[in-house]
This record gives structure tokens, C-alpha cells and sequence, in this order.
């Protein structure tokens, strides 16, 4: 399907070295769009980019850095501006994932993950929008939050509760922003096979694929095609909303020890 409103605007996309980052900054270039790609490894950020320039029609250049890291994202800002004029769409996709129990998470490790999945997040969002009023135009934001902010994991409490903040944040601002024009929407994406999970778990797409209830697991373009019409014209209706994109596991999936 052929989106409107993507063609010629600007996007910023966080953790988009690979997987769901780099599947959301390809699909919109691939519709017109250019893209400031972020990640933390600056070899990575410029390889995703350039590969991604290859597609076109719209660009893409990289900036690496931390995007948990506040004075970072006014550089992230400023690079933007600077390279495509204006922002028009925000994907803080950046995430860290952190598993502890409950009884022994250090208070390291919590800052760490709400440091990242949060704070990079909010503060994104908070200077993005500030441009786009600045620069008198409506803009759309898409925050990544989890099937784990919807039903409980174990060992994923300081997680879960990031991601659960994230639709709260949404909300929230779907009601305060209105009056800029800027809308702003979540995609909880379910199990997903990327470089990353396939890592850490080498049976990850046939585990997965037998605990949803669509029987496979998530692709990163599932991910991406949802926040492509988020963006769109076509969502433009659409305001402080969190759509699951996980096969179905939060109405009825199976955990991993259902298995045994």
C-alpha cells in the first residue's frame, strides 16, 4: 500500500542500527522519507545507512551515539535539522532489555534500563516537538513499547515497567499535544526474530512460532509496516492508541515453560 503524507518529511529513528529500527528506517525511505538513522556503534550506523541509501528514493544518513544520553539527543536534534531542514516523525526505538529477579536487580541495572528505554525516550520526544512547533508544522511520534508492557514475564519487572510507561506517556500526550498538531501513537511489538534474539536464543523463530497463537514468529517489517501507517496520513485519526503487533500472544500465547 502507497502511504501519504511520508514522502519528503523527516524522520529520526533511534536504534536503527538493525532488526525493527532498521526495518522502520528502510520502510521509510523506500516510501519517500528521509532518515536520520541513530545507533551506538557508529560502524553499524553508517553501514545500515548506506545500505539503505542504495534503496531510495528518500535518504538516509547516520549519527551515532547514545540515545539514553540527553545531551546526545540535542546533537541528534541538531544534526537533523541541519541535514533535512525539519523533523516531522520521531521513533525512539532505542531499547535495552535486562533480565534480573525482582529480589536481586541492582540499582545499576535500573538505571541503566530506565536511563535508555525512558529517559531517552521522553526527552526525544520533548525536543523533536519543540522544533516542529518552532517550524509551524503538524509531526507524528511512535513510541516502542513491548507485549511485555501488557502481561507479566518473569525476570523482566524494571523492563516491563518501562514499556508500560511508554503507552502511559502516550497517552498523556496525545491529550497535551493536540493543540500542536502532533500525534503521537505506541506499537507493542511481540516476539521478534532479529539479529539480536537469534543470538540469544539460536531455536528463537521455532520456539516462538509454536507459542503464538498465529503460529510464527514476529518479522521486523510486521514492526515496521505498522508504524509506516502510524506515520501516515491515513492514521492521522489515530491519537494516543497502542496497537500490539505480536501474532496474538497477549490475548491467549504460551510462555517459553509451556514447552517442557
Amino acid at each position: 500500500m502507497a502511504y501519504t503524507g511520508i514522502k519528503g518529511k523527516t524522520a529520526i529513528v533511534t536504534g536503527a542500527g538493525e532488526g525493527i529500527g532498521f526495518a522502520i528506517s528502510k520502510a521509510l525511505v523506500e516510501h519517500g522519507a528521509n532518515v536520520v538513522l541513530n545507533d551506538l556503534d557508529e560502524e553499524v550506523s553508517k553501514k545500515a545507512a548506506a545500505e539503505i541509501n542504495n534503496i531510495g528514493p528518500g535518504k538516509c544518513s547516520s549519527f551515532a551515539g547514545d540515545a539514553g544520553d540527553v545531551n546526545f539527543l540535542d546533537q541528534l536534534i541538531d544534526f537533523a535539522v541541519s541535514e533535512f531542514g525539519s523533523i516531522h516523525f520521531v521513533v525512539p526505538n532505542a531499547g535495552i532489555t535486562l533480565f534480573g529477579d525482582f529480589l536481586e536487580f541492582t540499582p545499576e541495572s535500573f538505571n541503566k534500563v530506565v536511563q535508555l528505554n525512558l529517559q531517552g525516550a521522553f526527552f526525544l520526544v520533548q525536543k523533536a516537538v519543540k522544533k516542529m512547533i518552532a517550524h509551524n508544522h503538524t509531526g507524528k511520534v511512535v513510541l516502542i513499547s513491548s507485549q511485555v508492557g501488557i502481561r507479566a514475564y518473569r525476570n523482566l519487572t524494571t523492563y516491563a515497567m518501562t514499556k508500560a510507561a511508554l503507552r502511559m506517556m502516550a497517552v498523556n500526550l496525545a491529550y497535551e499535544l493536540d493543540a500542536y498538531r502532533v500525534n503521537i501513537n505506541v506499537v507493542a511489538p511481540g516476539a521478534t526474530l532479529t539479529e539480536r534474539t537469534q543470538q540469544e536464543q539460536p531455536d528463537y523463530e521455532g520456539i516462538w512460532g509454536q507459542l503464538n497463537p498465529n503460529g510464527r514468529v514476529g518479522k521486523p517489517e510486521d514492526i515496521a509496516n505498522t508504524c509506516l501507517f502510524l506515520l501516515s496520513e491515513e492514521a492521522d485519526h489515530i491519537n494516543g492508541q497502542t496497537i500490539p503487533v505480536d501474532g496474538g500472544w497477549t490475548t491467549a500465547g504460551k510462555y517459553p515453560e509451556d514447552l517442557k
